[in-house]
């Protein structure tokens, strides 16, 4: 059974149709999921950029050497622990920083309106 049973049905003229499929594109979510995203207060972001991807699998990798230096240091006892663990937390920090910076959706202004998505006026 589907979870939303409640079909609604809508008009839009041509300009709010042409940007209602150009702000979903942005978006790469599908209209239903854009449309639902707003009514639920957030402002989808557009999708990040095809070099984001390879920037998270490279700052990945470099957690994974940082933990792999670690398990080797702590056998041989020549690393400071504290020194690196704050190293690795940083790591970490940075990656869900740009996570969030790139793909999280943004609340919305109180008037209903946000920059990045293009609504200079209310509906």
């Amino acid at each position: 059974m589907l979870k939303r049973s409640i079909k609604i049905t809508f008009r839009l003229n041509a300009q709010e149709c042409q940007r209602l499929k150009k702000q979903v594109k942005k978006s790469g979510l599908s209209q239903e999921a854009f449309i639902r995203t707003l009514i639920n207060g957030y402002v989808p972001k557009e999708l990040p950029p095809p070099d984001y991807y390879a920037m998270m699998r490279e700052l990945h990798a470099i957690g994974s050497n940082l933990n792999q230096i670690a398990a080797k240091a702590n056998a041989t006892g020549h690393i400071d622990r504290t020194v690196f663990q704050y190293e690795v937390n940083r790591l970490r920090k940075a990656v869900l920083d740009i996570q969030a910076a790139v793909t999280s959706p943004e609340r919305r202004e109180n008037n209903g309106n946000h920059g990045d998505m293009g609504c200079d006026r209310p509906p």
